[in-house]
């Protein structure tokens, strides 16, 4: 049998590899990591009470990217967290342009949405400092609570994986691709047969009628190459829930994600994950007859399944230049949604009282009316940055809320960019984003009750996404790379290639 040779590397390396040495390739990137793993007995961070880690499962990261053209520098930093609140980023932006001169409005600090990582949330030191006693006992002792020294130290990680990743700047060849994994994840609100829509209603539950929203399966993948063919770092980006939640401190299924692409490309490959907009998106199949896997099982399934796509991804995609590099921003100012003087007063007297009492779920609310209330007094509209910012032919558009995935799925069909990356919770928190649609008559669930993280006005989604379309057409897309083209065809026999095979166009023999 006739077999081929290749050179040691990827396969991929040729095309970038003469670019280098002809100067035709401009673009750099750099990656770093940092560790941010909080310790045990800190709180756990998602729930509207007081949880803490009890056991260690695998670390907790910053993973950092940074994009230089020649003329525009940009920086990619995604955190095992929950959410990034407004003010560390805010504080590692400005450190970060102090220290390496990149803009700070070049720089997305997105949160990955691990429920399984460090105290960043909810209640911030010092929000309710403006409040009353009763105010300040239900959000420092009685509601999940953000560490400051934790806070600071996320700061400074940051900082540091992003200033690391802009000195190991190198010339690079650029990939991008997007895969389809579409079994891990689904829609977690469901329209029943009162009109109204549930979130989580149960498997099995016959008042189901269907799924109140779509999923997203694309598996968004930037791969970032050196000149020999080794992967130095990608971009991934994915919508579903980290809420896996595998026993113990951890990034949940993103832990798996990496493991799935180092286990093909080598153990320093940084995997920067960029979580899709997923407000209404999990990985509980409501609809499937059979028990829900335990955390370990479920995380492996969730990060392996779309790690393993993106692998696909990054070995089927031709690399090229990613020029330009560029970012762009807009702050917008959105009201607050506001619970009437009768309900403020109803949930202040539930929540003086015992919540064995009174019911432990109607206390957790009420407290949350009670600590919306005093967060409107002070600040009765929030701000909301959306950043576009482009890598050569994608633009990642993203957005401080937890984004309902129709919104991010509104941003791609609006085809922008060759290739789109809605990333939500990036540069602050501000809650439960859902579509105008979940706030009508037969709309409900959990994502459209008010508390003091999530309050936003019905109006909020749209705005969000004119806001950053219209950031994305003020962009000029780069061209996506291709594929080699072969040679003409030629008639003469040879051995591969546009000729035809020389000893493979003869007809049966020995008949």
């Amino acid at each position: 049998m006739k077999r081929r040779t290749f050179l040691s590397g990827s396969i991929l390396a040729g095309p970038f590899t003469a670019a280098v040495s002809s100067g035709e390739i401009r673009t750099k990137s750099g990656f770093a990591e940092a560790d941010i793993t909080p310790a045990i007995g800190m709180e756990v961070p998602g729930d509207y009470t007081k949880l803490f880690h009890r056991a260690f499962h695998d670390p907790c990261k910053v993973r950092a990217a940074v994009f230089d053209d020649g003329r525009h520098r940009t920086a990619i930093a995604s955190v095992d967290a929950l959410i990034i609140p407004r003010h560390v980023v805010l504080a590692a932006r400005r450190r970060i342009s102090e220290r390496c001169g990149i803009g700070a409005n070049a720089i997305l600090i997105g949160a990955t949405h691990s429920h399984s990582s460090g105290p960043v949330g909810m209640v911030q030191p010092g929000e309710y400092d403006h409040s009353s006693d009763f105010v300040k006992f239900l959000a420092y002792e009685k509601s999940s609570m953000a560490d400051a020294a934790y806070l600071k130290r996320l700061e400074s990680q940051i900082v540091d994986a992003v200033c690391r990743a802009d000195s190991a700047r190198i010339p690079s060849g650029f990939s991008f691709g997007v895969g389809r994994e579409d079994k891990v994840a689904f829609n977690r609100r469901f329209v029943m047969k009162n009109g109204l829509v549930y979130t989580h209603p149960g498997k099995g539950n016959p008042s189901i009628v269907k799924a109140a929203g779509p999923t997203d399966p694309d598996v968004g993948v930037i791969g970032c190459w050196d000149g020999k063919g080794n992967l130095l770092g990608c971009i991934v980006n994915f919508c579903c829930h980290a809420t896996t939640s595998p026993a113990g401190i951890s990034a949940n299924w993103i832990y798996y994600l990496e493991k799935t692409i180092r286990g093909m490309f080598g153990p320093e490959t940084v995997v920067v994950f960029l979580q899709g907009f997923s407000g209404d998106v999990t990985q509980v199949d409501n609809l499937s007859p059979n028990a829900n896997p335990e955390g370990e099982r479920w995380a492996k399934i969730v990060g392996g399944r779309v790690g393993a796509e993106a692998v696909k991804v990054l070995l089927s995609s031709p690399v090229g230049n990613a020029a330009p590099v560029s970012a762009l921003t807009d702050v917008l100012r959105i009201p607050r949604r506001r619970p009437s003087a009768r309900r403020v007063a109803d949930c202040t007297r539930i929540a003086r009282q015992d919540p064995r009492q009174v019911g432990t779920v109607n206390w957790l609310f009420a407290k949350e009316i009670v600590l919306l209330q005093a967060l409107i007094e002070k600040q009765p509209d929030v701000e909301v940055e959306v950043q576009a910012l482009q890598v050569g032919p994608a633009v990642l558009l993203s957005a401080p809320g937890e984004m309902f995935c129709q919104l991010g799925l509104d941003l791609k069909a609006a085809r922008t960019f060759p290739i789109t990356f809605p990333v939500e919770l990036a540069n602050g928190s501000v809650g439960y984003v859902p579509t105008e649609e979940a706030f009508g008559p037969h709309g409900g669930g959990y994502e459209t009750r008010l508390t003091s993280y999530s309050n936003l006005v019905p109006q909020a989604g749209a705005r969000i996404v004119a806001a950053a379309l219209a950031l994305a057409r003020r962009l000029e897309p780069g061209a996506l790379p291709e594929h080699p083209q072969a040679p003409p065809f030629s008639a003469t026999p040879g051995d591969f290639g546009s000729r035809p095979w020389s000893y493979g166009n003869v007809p049966p023999e020995g008949l």
